[in-house]
């Protein structure tokens, strides 16, 4: 296998370039180069990987192919061979080569971008979008209309990554890098970009932070109040209301939340 960082900045008309481009993004589709991997010290983001999905970007031509009765007119092509793969899609999902999906997952009607990684048996539900390079873990449950949020278009500098056995209610929208720890619980319309306040409210004084919802957090939508020159207005942010049992088992642990906390999802 090439040492791929070697030609991170190199003459894009170069032979031998193409060919780690497309052997990257080969492998990429497999499964087996993940642009962010868990370690032992925490979150390794692969940045040169992004730069080579960049670089095939602008190698690839556009075409139009069709899958009737669809027509489509792009750079890059779509996945196939799901029976294969023990995947199943549901018309009208639409997943881009270079991502990878693992065995179990479920897509209904959805959007899977370049680069994204699924872990296996996830649901991805209706209209729900995993962006480019985002990072989903196992067991997870993203609900009809979830956006992660992609690096490439505006291009960021950390993938959104979702760890295992989270379940991500209705119309959550995460954005901008953001890490949600195992087993966490999101409820229904939470929205957490890279400046959202994350507070938590469990103790006996709020606690804020940004970027990342700690494993077992149940958490909802919220705001507090902020001071503005014209006057003092209610500004969007997220609370951090309980936590989910470690000590159960998961699927009966998801249930208890919910009932527990009234959770929308």
């Amino acid at each position: 296998m090439h040492n791929f960082k070697e030609f991170i900045e190199p003459n894009t008309e170069s032979i031998e370039l193409k060919e780690i481009v497309f052997e990257v993004i080969s492998l990429l589709d497999s499964g087996i180069l993940k642009v962010a991997e868990q370690t032992a010290d925490g979150w390794k983001i692969n940045e040169w990987v992004k730069k080579y999905i960049m670089m095939y970007f602008s190698l690839m031509k556009m075409q139009t192919y069709e899958l009737d009765p669809l027509e489509f007119h792009d750079k890059i092509p779509l996945k196939s061979k799901y029976k294969e793969k023990e995947v199943r899609v549901v018309p009208h999902a639409i997943i881009r080569y270079g991502s990878y999906i693992s065995k179990g997952v479920i897509l209904m009607p959805s959007y899977v971008n370049i680069g994204a990684y699924i872990g296996e048996n996830t649901m991805v539900d209706t209209w729900a979008t995993v962006g480019s390079c985002a990072q989903i873990g196992n067991c997870v449950h993203l609900s009809g209309g979830v956006g992660i949020g992609g690096v490439l278009e505006p291009l960021q500098a950390d993938p959104c990554i979702i760890e295992n056995d989270v379940f991500i209610g209705s119309r959550c929208i995460i954005v901008e890098g953001v890490r949600i720890e195992k087993q966490a619980v999101l409820g229904a319309g939470v929205v957490i970009t890279g400046t959202t306040k994350i507070i938590d409210v469990t103790g006996s004084a709020p606690i804020e932070s940004k970027r990342l919802i700690p494993a077992f957090s149940v958490v909802i939508p919220g705001t507090y109040a902020k001071k503005f020159s014209s006057g003092t207005y209610q500004v969007s942010c997220v609370f951090i209301i309980g936590k989910r049992k470690e000590s159960t088992n998961k699927k009966t642990s998801l249930n208890e939340t919910l009932r527990k906390f009234s959770i929308a999802i």
